[in-house]
């Protein structure tokens, strides 16, 4: 697999066709077969780039600018339509690649079983890993209907992988009994909010590798109807982008990063999707130095 190949030509704004040169690897991961309710985050990487271009360049949040920073985006990932097997598969061998370089990986979904193999590798080259995920949904499952490849199962794999008390959850408003009650025992949960209950956890991850996984539907169906399965009750975006800036900001040492489930279909006001390309924006210069 050619790491500095361009899998499609829509590409996030002002990305450098130097795979070599580049800090960081935006890869996108177009696959929606699990999901539970909608399908359609399979173009949810596509529709973020083509709404980057519409970003500045400039973050005054972080007086920093995309021009400063070298980072390649590889397009989507060709994914096997219907296998997600196959296609776990694929993005581990990818994302391997690129922590082999010692570059950023930043992934684009896609349903967040997609996360799953990109933290098998990035456990494998961190194994004191830590994990913040911020999302609506515990995604602890062990399976969903039989099936335990599902994008309701993730977080649970992780815990398994690296131990529940290495994983930070917030905003979480939906999920089974049986999820909540696993939650509240093995993992650091705080439901509902984000933005304080992570600055309150952020001086334990001091120093620790840490990988980011967002779910664009921890936020309000208000500010982001296009996600495949969307719950009321949800954060705002300037709270998501506060979260953001105070990961940022702590003395975490971030090591890889994805933004998944934007279903642009069903968002015709493209809100979801630029939104999401203004929290990728944030997201690469706060996390790549």
């Amino acid at each position: 697999m050619r790491l500095d190949q361009k899998y499609s030509g829509n590409v996030f704004i002002l990305s450098t066709d130097d795979y070599a040169a580049s800090k960081a690897v935006i890869y996108g991961m177009p696959m929606d077969y699990t999901v539970s309710f909608r399908p359609g985050s399979r173009f949810g990487p596509g529709r973020i780039r083509e709404a980057s271009v519409g970003l500045e360049e400039y973050s005054p949040y972080l007086d920093r600018s995309l021009e400063e920073l070298a980072y390649f985006d590889a397009g989507d990932l060709l994914l096997p339509f219907g296998n997600p097997g196959r296609s776990l598969d694929i993005i581990a061998e990818y994302v391997r690649g690129v922590l082999a370089d010692g570059k950023f990986p930043f992934g684009l979904g896609g349903e967040h079983l997609v996360t799953w193999p990109v933290l098998q590798e990035v456990h494998k080259k961190y194994p004191d890993l830590a994990i913040i995920h911020i999302d609506a949904h515990a995604d602890l499952r062990e399976s969903y209907e039989g099936e335990p490849l599902s994008h309701s199962t993730p977080i649970r794999k992780a815990a398994n992988l690296i131990g529940g008390k290495n994983v930070y959850q917030f905003g979480i408003r939906s999920g089974s009994r049986e999820e909540w009650a696993y939650a509240r025992e093995n993992i650091n949960f705080n439901p509902f909010e984000v933005a304080e209950p992570l600055r309150r956890a952020l001086p334990e991850l001091a120093g620790r590798p840490v990988y980011v996984t967002i779910d664009i539907d921890v936020l309000d169906p208000s500010a982001a109807p296009g996600t495949g399965t969307a719950e009321a009750g949800g954060i705002t975006s300037k709270e998501l982008l506060e979260a953001v800036h105070l990961i940022a900001r702590s003395q975490a040492k971030i090591v890889g990063a994805d933004v998944v489930e934007v279903a642009p279909i069903y968002d015709p006001t493209e809100q979801t999707p630029i939104t999401a390309s203004k929290l990728i924006r944030e997201m690469l210069l706060g996390f790549v130095k």
